[in-house]
């Protein structure tokens, strides 16, 4: 045995496991989009096992309120492209693989010229919008895709588009869930969730790329996992053998128009014509706001008469994402809106 593999006793000494598939690992290529709660464990444990090239592909900032649960990152972060810390992280725990990082957003115009350079994608977004096109790119390039999400104490697991020997893929997330309206749909500022939730879905996504690449266990493909954090408990559900959803092309990322927390200071000191329109929960805004209109953002579709005045309107909730989940809707309803999302919302505006 050589010296590299002196690393991995540990794993090669499994039953049925072995120096080949030890090189198997070496030779896999694995893309990990979301370097966040879930994208962290992942990559720590993927990086440990060997895996030959692990690209993370992430175009956020470390933000304070990302420490409790993305493991990756220290204070000292803050500001700086998760990609690149990662990267740089996992460089140094394992030095004898190779780490790529994405600092570009993932987008419909890159997403197919990204993910063609690996074997599988591990999904570790946040958003519903990133998460369908990653769906629907892997089942067009025939790419196996690792599903995670987690929300509060509670996270599932599976396996999407999985070929098997008669030509046919397993099912992917929009057999799951054909189409979601985010709006609807509350994420975990508002809700929470429980920090260790986020290292064992991670952990159980790193699993499944692991077995796929040594084809050791059984997938979660076809069903998914639930896992219960208060309770400790899982259970399997089975959603059928073969896909039933036909996916014939990628539908065109919307381009959100953003605003900075130090140009908007700049426009509210200059022009009197900009509104702020807060679109948090009412608990959120009682605890602190930064002044302007409240809507939040399942009642933005109500309003919608209110964003057809010539005034700009800029968005804003604790991290960014809700308010461009509203922006995304009044666009798509309103296309000559003069609105924007605050960028990285009131985590980034720092009141003077």
């Amino acid at each position: 045995m050589n010296e590299d593999f002196q690393r991995y006793n540990c794993q090669i000494a499994l039953p049925g496991f072995g120096e080949e598939a030890q090189q198997l690992l070496q030779q896999a290529r694995v893309l990990i989009v979301g370097a966040g709660g879930l994208g962290c464990p992942a990559a720590q444990y993927l990086t440990s096992t060997g895996i030959g090239i692990l690209g993370i592909a992430d175009f956020d900032q470390v933000s304070v309120s990302n420490l409790h649960r993305q493991v990756l990152y220290t204070p000292a972060d803050e500001g700086k492209n998760k990609a690149e810390i990662a990267c740089t992280r996992l460089q140094a725990q394992n030095p004898g693989i190779k780490l790529i990082p994405y600092t570009a957003k993932i987008t419909s115009d890159n997403v197919m010229d990204v993910i063609s350079n690996y074997d599988i994608v591990l999904d570790g977004t946040d958003n519903f919008e990133t998460r369908y096109l990653l769906n629907d790119a892997c089942v067009l390039a025939g790419k196996p895709l690792v599903y995670g999400a987690i929300y509060q104490f509670e996270g599932q697991v599976a396996v999407w588009n999985l070929s098997n020997p008669k030509g046919a893929n397993s099912p992917n997330y929009r057999d799951l869930f054909p189409e979601v309206d985010a709006t609807q749909i509350p994420n975990c500022t508002e809700g929470g969730v429980i920090p260790t939730l986020a290292g064992i879905i991670g952990c159980m996504q790193a699993n499944e790329v692991i077995k796929y690449i040594t084809k050791t266990g059984e997938l979660l493909a076809g069903k998914v996992l639930i896992f219960d954090a208060q309770s400790m408990q899982s259970r399997i559900f089975k959603i059928g053998p073969v896909t039933k959803t036909h996916i014939r092309r990628l539908k065109t990322t919307i381009n959100i128009p953003t605003i900075n927390a130090d140009e908007l200071k700049k426009r509210i000191l200059l022009d009197d014509t900009v509104e702020l329109i807060d679109v948090r929960t009412l608990q959120e805004r009682e605890a602190y706001d930064i002044g302007g209109t409240h809507i939040p953002l399942d009642e933005v579709e109500e309003y919608l008469a209110y964003f057809t005045s010539p005034n700009t309107k800029v968005l804003y909730c604790s991290s960014g994402k809700r308010s461009d989940e509203a922006v995304k809707l009044i666009l798509k309803m309103i296309p000559e809106a003069d609105v924007f999302s605050l960028e990285g919302g009131l985590e980034e505006y720092k009141v003077d």
